[in-house]
């Protein structure tokens, strides 16, 4: 019976079942070279050659495992994040209820974040990334093997003895200070002096010697700010609070008369803020290498940019958190001045020196002067003064530096007024500081750019700006007497030493009664 053509046998059909490559023909098979393909096919071949599969190795067993293990907990993180959807993020759900306003008020303080994202990027799934990948940096950057740390010497903070003279203030709290100088009967002039950031009353002027203050008849009144060395701390202090401390710690300690300022770097600020509200106090103002607020908004642009650039990036980034997280801070503090362990100062303030700057930080006496300092600053071991000096840097002042020109102001109650004061001067006056300014800036400074005292010359034409080449923001102030004695003849003139004749005191009034009875 003939085929019917176009119908496959049952023998092509079994073999199409196979690999198409292979075609039974009808003739017997020869299962070694069957055996052989197979084994070529499947890409194993056993060490004797006969062609079984390998063992499977622990190696491999692991890495399935781990495999296995690592769907499972993406199913499960799965079927979390639909339970969550489902129960907790819901419009209805307690926990969106309770915090859904407070996150969306967060969310919109924080929106400015955005700007900094790609415009492809949706911020709800990217923030979350940035955020798992910077914890992740940190935990890289804070891990490393012991045996690939440098051997160090690590010097330890010490705790010395109380020793500071205090005086109690009319709300009751006591503030530290430290005289230098003449005693206040033989004083021809008062200089008081606020400390910078991370300093103490101890700093004064550093490495002045007290014959080049008695020359100049100078008593030198340095204090500890709220919270600071022996200073009781001040619960909501303000640059109008720390202008009434210096006033009430003057007429404490018997400065009756007009008195002189002097501000180093940060601690300008409680310099100008006592020139503000209490002008009637000061006989005249001297700062070196002041630091103003970075933020300023008067500043022109290319102040700004000079200011900025001359920064390292982690000063910029704890300026950045001390004006919008200062609730940060003292994480960072209690890892670096407040660790109780002591480090250089360029490290700890992210300062970047110049080259005079970085060969006085090596000098031996800076270096024990410097931690003896930082320790009277640290004494009370918290974090509280140094977020309030650091918020205090750059948030608003209240005032502008404007304010203490000397302007006319003629007062205008009327147009008749008006009319008349322009041709009159006898409604005017002038108003602002009055009295001498005198600033002196290094030019080589990093730490206080020029820029900023550029910046006070041009709000403060009347002030006296010293710049001084090839100095930085330590060198020119730190053991420098030619210094201390420029900065001298610059405020008082030709030395005319102390008083002779004794001030007439309510104690020397008394003495003087005891002898003359009999």
């Amino acid at each position: 019976m003939e085929e019917i053509r176009g119908v496959p046998t049952w023998q092509e059909e079994l073999a199409s079942l196979v690999d198409a490559g292979l075609r039974y023909d009808g003739a017997p098979i020869d299962l070694t070279a069957a055996t052989e393909i197979g084994s070529k096919r499947s890409g194993f071949v056993s060490a004797d050659g006969s062609g079984s599969e390998p063992k499977e190795t622990l190696k491999d067993q692991v890495t399935g495992f781990m495999k296995s293990w690592g769907e499972m907990l993406l199913e499960l993180a799965k079927g979390c994040k639909d339970i969550v959807q489902q129960t907790v993020v819901t419009d209805d759900s307690f926990v969106v209820r309770k915090l859904g306003k407070p996150a969306a008020k967060v969310s919109k303080k924080l929106s400015f974040l955005n700007e900094f994202l790609p415009e492809d990027r949706d911020p709800i799934h990217a923030w979350p990334v940035i955020f798992f990948v910077f914890l992740l940096a940190l935990a890289a950057l804070s891990f490393s093997p012991e045996h690939d740390r440098p051997v160090t010497v690590v010097k330890k903070l010490r705790l010395h003895p109380t020793s500071a003279s205090r005086v109690q203030l009319p709300d009751g709290r006591y503030i530290a200070y430290q005289e230098l100088g003449v005693s206040a009967e033989r004083a021809r002039y008062s200089l008081v002096m606020p400390h910078s950031f991370l300093s103490s009353r101890l700093a004064g002027i550093p490495g002045v010697k007290k014959s080049l203050l008695v020359e100049y008849g100078v008593r030198l009144v340095s204090y500890d700010l709220p919270g600071f060395g022996e200073s009781d701390p001040h619960r909501g202090r303000n640059l109008s609070s720390s202008a009434s401390d210096m006033i009430n710690l003057a007429a404490a300690i018997g400065i009756d008369e007009k008195f002189w300022l002097l501000g180093y770097s940060t601690g300008s600020m409680h310099t100008w803020a006592a020139m503000k509200y209490f002008p009637e106090k000061i006989a005249g103002a001297a700062m070196v290498a002041p630091v103003i607020n970075p933020y300023e908004p008067s500043m022109a642009k290319e102040e700004m940019v000079k200011t900025w650039v001359q920064w390292l990036t982690k000063r910029k980034f704890m300026y950045f958190l001390a004006r919008r997280f200062p609730i940060l801070l003292p994480f960072f503090y209690r890892r670096s001045f407040l660790s109780g362990k002591l480090d250089q100062l360029d490290q700890w303030m992210s300062l970047s020196l110049g080259e005079k700057d970085k060969l006085l930080i090596k000098d031996p006496t800076f270096q024990e002067f410097y931690q003896r300092n930082v320790e009277e600053s640290v004494r009370q071991g918290i974090t509280k003064p140094f977020v309030e000096e650091s918020m205090l840097q750059v948030s608003n002042w209240g005032f502008t530096l404007s304010e203490f020109r000397t302007q006319k102001k003629c007062t205008t109650n009327g147009v008749l007024s008006w009319l008349m004061s322009m041709y009159s001067e006898a409604e005017c006056e002038l108003i602002g500081f009055r009295k001498p300014i005198h600033i002196w800036q290094g030019m080589e400074d990093r730490v206080a750019p020029p820029s900023m005292s550029d910046y006070i010359s041009r709000m403060i034409p009347e002030a006296t700006v010293h710049k001084i080449p090839n100095e930085g923001h330590f060198s020119f102030f730190y053991s420098c007497d030619e210094c201390h004695r420029r900065i001298f003849y610059a405020l008082f003139g030709e030395p005319k030493g102390q008083l002779e004749r004794v001030k007439e005191t309510k104690d020397t009034l008394v003495e003087t009664e005891a002898h003359k009875d009999p």
